[in-house]
C-alpha cells in the first residue's frame, strides 16, 4: 500500500530542490518557509569538518552558549568562608555559607541546582557526599 502525504507536506516539498546545496542563510530562511507544523519543531544540522579525530591536534571540542539560554534560572549555592564568602557573593552566588548549610542540608534542604565548594571546604561538604550525589 503506497504511503501518501499530507497536502501541507507536498506543498512544502515542491519548494525545496533536493540536488540544490544551500547556503547556511538560504536554508535557514528555507526552513522557515516551508514550517507547517504548529509547534516549534527542531532542526538539525550536520557538518562534516574532514577532520581526523585520531590525531591529537585536530580534535574538536567546544561549546555554544544559546543567545536566550534554556529559560530556567540555576540556583548556585556556594560553601565558602572568609574572603572565598565574599568573592562568591559578588560573583553572584544565590546562597552563600560555611558549617550552617553543611547543616541545614544534613536537615534535608535541597532547593538548589549547583553546588560549588572551595577547598578550604571540601572536608565538611564531603561528608554530604551521601545527600549530593544523589541529586547528581
Amino acid at each position: 500500500m503506497a504511503k501518501t502525504r499530507g497536502k501541507k507536506y507536498q506543498e512544502a516539498l515542491k519548494k525545496v530542490d533536493s540536488n540544490k546545496e544551500y547556503a547556511v542563510n538560504d536554508a535557514i530562511n528555507l526552513v522557515k518557509d516551508i514550517d507547517f507544523a504548529n509547534f516549534d519543531s527542531t532542526i538539525e544540522v550536520a557538518f562534516n569538518l574532514n577532520v581526523d579525530t585520531k590525531q591529537a591536534d585536530q580534535q574538536l571540542r567546544g561549546a555554544v552558549v544559546l543567545p536566550n539560554g534554556t529559560g530556567k534560572d540555576q540556583k548556585v549555592i556556594v560553601f565558602a568562608k572568609g574572603a572565598n564568602a565574599e568573592a562568591a557573593k559578588e560573583a553572584g552566588a544565590d546562597v552563600v555559607g560555611d558549617q550552617d548549610l553543611v547543616d541545614q542540608i544534613k536537615d534535608g534542604w535541597l532547593d538548589f541546582d549547583v553546588a560549588i565548594a572551595t577547598p578550604d571546604m571540601m572536608p565538611q561538604v564531603g561528608a554530604l557526599g551521601r545527600v549530593l550525589g544523589p541529586k547528581a
